[in-house]
């Protein structure tokens, strides 16, 4: 490597997260509408530039925190991207990383000192969004559709538990599929990644409902 190389100069590295929720049924991602240029006023993904003293995680943590105000998230790599002009400033290789979320506990800022606003956005209901976040976006549902099938990510959703009913929700609501209640119900108790808490709740105001819980340390596979 040839430090003085010209080729070498004036290259960067975003960090973007698609942090999804999932809110009355509907599955939703974040968004935040920027507040300087370039795209000023375009909503995009949350993420920003990597400084050059963090590692990749770390910095996404901090982008999250400073532009949402959300502390507690577990992020999954997913993908590059690496298009020359991808940014119109300079060179910039983007990051990208998942996460899922409680929407009830993202104490959501919706104003900061780098953008105007902040709010959830239905899956299928996304403006044309800054940089090539729409393709990461995109990618990035792939990528949700592949884990909650796939692994124990929902866990980070219902660290509390939850019902049947609720879980069943969530499955429909990011693989877009509808369920029969008895064949969903007969099809993730035989996968034994789940535990009966002993816990009774109500969900919706329907009767009360066993409450389960992932069990640790279970590598989920071919759920659906």
């Amino acid at each position: 490597m040839q430090i003085n190389n010209p080729l070498y100069k004036n290259q960067g590295i975003h960090i973007v997260s698609s942090i999804f929720t999932i809110d009355k049924g509907v599955c939703k991602v974040l968004l935040i509408q920027r507040r300087n240029e370039p795209y000023k006023g375009k909503w995009a993904l949350v993420g920003g530039a990597l400084y050059n003293n963090e590692e990749l995680e770390e910095g996404m943590i901090r982008e999250i925190k400073e532009k949402t105000n959300i502390t507690d998230v577990h992020l999954i790599p997913s993908r590059n991207y690496s298009k020359i002009d991808r940014s119109p400033l300079m060179r910039m290789i983007a990051v990208s990383y998942i996460a899922i979320m409680d929407i009830k506990k993202a104490n959501l800022v919706k104003m900061t000192d780098k953008t105007e606003n902040a709010n959830w956005f239905p899956i299928d209901k996304i403006p044309e969004l800054a940089y090539d976040h729409n393709e990461i976006l995109k990618d990035a549902i792939e990528l949700l559709k592949t884990k909650i099938v796939s692994s124990d990510m929902l866990k980070n959703l219902y660290p509390d538990g939850f019902t049947l009913p609720e879980i069943q929700k969530v499955y429909e609501a990011i693989l877009d599929k509808k369920f029969d209640r008895r064949n969903f119900r007969k099809k993730i108790l035989s996968l034994g990644f789940i535990m009966d808490t002993g816990k009774e709740i109500r969900f919706e105001g329907n009767k009360p409902a066993k409450l389960y819980k992932f069990k640790k340390d279970i590598i989920v596979k071919n759920v659906f």
